[in-house]
């Protein structure tokens, strides 16, 4: 999965928002007002490159078993993952790590919050 089959995708999640808080250069999706991934294109390298929240156990898992899975870029590293958006993850896992992501989200907002959605 390529940067602008990802962002699709993420827009396609229940009550998300896309917002650029960090500049134009990344896009940063939220579901009720809390972030769930970001989205940046690597000018020097021009590859699509997301953060997604991930447990922590099968963070590393990932890591281990995907190159193009690395610790979260300006994120904790325990808990975010990086995607390198070569082309050499399977579209399944991509989305797979993305509803996990904002699953892992909605799971911390408040009960009266969750209720809604």
């Amino acid at each position: 999965m390529y940067a602008d089959e990802l962002q699709q995708y993420l827009l396609s999640r229940p009550h998300t928002t896309e917002e650029q808080p960090f500049g134009p250069e990344v896009l940063v999706y939220k579901v009720k007002g809390k972030m769930f991934a970001t989205l940046g294109i690597d000018d020097d390298d021009a590859l699509g490159r997301a953060n997604l929240k991930c447990d922590p156990d099968r963070a590393i898992e990932l890591r281990d078993e995907h190159p193009a899975i690395q610790p979260g870029y300006h994120m904790n590293k325990k808990h975010w993952n990086t995607l390198v958006l070569d082309g050499s993850l399977a579209d399944g896992l991509v989305r797979e790590l993305v509803d996990h992501s904002w699953e892992l989200v909605v799971a911390g907002l408040p009960k009266k919050v969750r209720e809604s959605l």
